[in-house]
């Protein structure tokens, strides 16, 4: 799947802002050829998340396709192309639901502007939901790995099993929505990640507007002792849950990705601030480019330890983001 001959730029969760993604492009020495953006030298590879959101969708997923056919590119699946899957694919026999992911009114809102900007292009719109079988959960290439959002071994070892290449089928989309399945566990470990309720029924609204009862955890601590230890997302425990003391089982239940591991690279986090790695072997690129935060890359070579002044981006401003 990779070409050994290239170096690779990594880019994060683009959301539908192509024309940003052209900018970071330009700015990485791509240029556009017979329709697609191609390096001599350099291949991308995608962090997926390429749909929702943002003002320019189907140019987006038209340009990540195109680099994609051409060999310029690979791209893995992110949570938001998994939940568009759910979204048009017709529960198991005999389930309570419709659909994998069911037409509410909260899956909704999060789907809206994908099918609202193709709903006068119905068949791009089946073209690019078959497409996403093609995109694998994860790529391992021996000295770095890509995962949306949490490298779990032992699930993408038995995921290996079944899917060698990672590239899921419409079978183990329609098992994901049973939940306690094999099928369910590894769509939400590896595109959503690692979560803990909060404590005492305590729900939080984050600054999507959502309410939820948990909170995206990280999976690489050594040994954290308190909830603000592992939180890790945008929106900020209060101070009280920050300094609330983990269980022993809590403590037990949570991945850690050791720092003697290959190279790891996810997206789906919504960080801030300026680009840089989490640990020597572990960095997230996802910097809110729809919320007009930055499109990051990381420009991989040889290096077998990140190098933070490997970090490209571009700053999304108002004016671009605009339709």
């Amino acid at each position: 799947m990779l070409d050994p001959a290239r170096s690779f730029d990594i880019i994060g969760d683009v959301h539908g802002c192509a024309q940003t993604l052209e900018r970071l492009l330009d700015t990485l020495g791509y240029h556009r050829l017979g329709g697609v953006w191609r390096h001599p030298r350099r291949q991308v590879l995608f962090l997926g998340d390429i749909i929702d959101r943002g003002p320019r969708i189907r140019e987006a997923l038209h340009l990540v396709h195109d680099m994609v056919e051409a060999g310029q590119a690979l791209c893995i699946m992110g949570n938001h192309e998994y939940n568009a899957l759910g979204w048009v694919t017709p529960a198991l026999p005999g389930s309570d639901k419709t659909f994998v992911r069911e037409h509410t009114p909260r899956h909704a809102r999060l789907i809206a502007e994908t099918l609202e900007q193709f709903a006068h292009h119905p068949g791009d719109w089946h073209d690019f939901t078959q497409w996403f079988y093609r995109l694998p959960l994860f790529l391992d290439a021996d000295r770095f790995r890509l995962v949306h959002a949490c490298w779990d071994p032992n699930l993408i070892g038995q995921l290996r099993r079944q899917y060698p290449d990672g590239r899921i089928d419409p079978h183990f989309i329609q098992a994901s929505a049973v939940s306690g399945s094999f099928a369910s566990s590894v769509c939400n470990r590896l595109l959503r990640g690692t979560d803990m309720r909060l404590p005492g029924g305590m729900t939080l609204t984050g600054g999507d507007g959502l309410t939820r009862a948990f909170f995206r955890t990280k999976f690489w601590e050594d040994d954290p002792q308190t909830y603000g230890d592992i939180v890790f997302q945008p929106d900020a425990l209060p101070e009280s849950v920050a300094r609330t003391p983990l269980e022993p089982s809590q403590k037990t239940a949570l991945l850690r990705y050791a720092e003697d591991e290959p190279l790891l690279f996810v997206g789906h986090y919504w960080r801030s601030g300026p680009p840089g790695p989490l640990r020597p072997n572990l960095a997230c690129l996802d910097y809110s480019a729809v919320l007009y935060g930055k499109l990051v890359a990381y420009r991989l070579d040889q290096e077998t330890r990140i190098d933070p002044n490997k970090f490209v981006w571009v700053d999304v401003q108002r004016a671009q983001a605009a339709p």
